[in-house]
């Protein structure tokens, strides 16, 4: 074998430590931006499903004329809880969806504190109140 000379090409320590450094510039600068659209991304899922399960407690109340008791749960969605007009489900998915955050969703009624019904996440932090991905996600503010 025969070693590098003058005029053959190849990368010097100093260019490839620059190529390093400017790739970690540059996930110094967009690393933390990604991260944030992700919590964003969180906050837009449990609106939507939130939607979804309030869009089904509307069908639920058309069939059986009542929402399903705070007893009886969103599981009513999904599974006849003895209503004689259930003509569910009334999700695609075969189970209650739980927040982006793997916690079920908090359902109150009849009624429920802001509304006919309250569906609810606690966030990130799953205790009440807070700010960014740890706030509240709720039906009466959502619709």
């Amino acid at each position: 074998m025969r070693g590098r000379g003058p005029g053959e090409g190849g990368f010097t320590l100093i260019e490839l430590l620059v190529v390093i450094i400017i790739l970690g510039l540059l996930a110094g600068l967009v690393g933390p931006r990604l991260f944030g659209r992700v919590g964003q991304s969180k906050l837009a899922t449990a609106k939507a499903q939130i939607e979804l399960l309030s869009a089904g407690l509307d069908q639920y109340r058309l069939d059986v004329g009542a929402y399903p008791s705070s007893g009886q749960g969103l599981d009513a969605l999904v599974r006849n809880p003895g209503a004689t007009n259930w003509n569910g489900p009334y999700l695609k998915k075969p189970a209650i969806p739980k927040d982006p955050w793997g916690t079920p969703y908090h359902y109150k009624c009849c009624p429920g504190d802001h509304s006919d019904f309250d569906v609810w996440s606690y966030g990130a932090d799953n205790a009440p109140g807070g700010e960014g991905e740890n706030a509240d996600i709720t039906s009466w503010e959502t619709k």
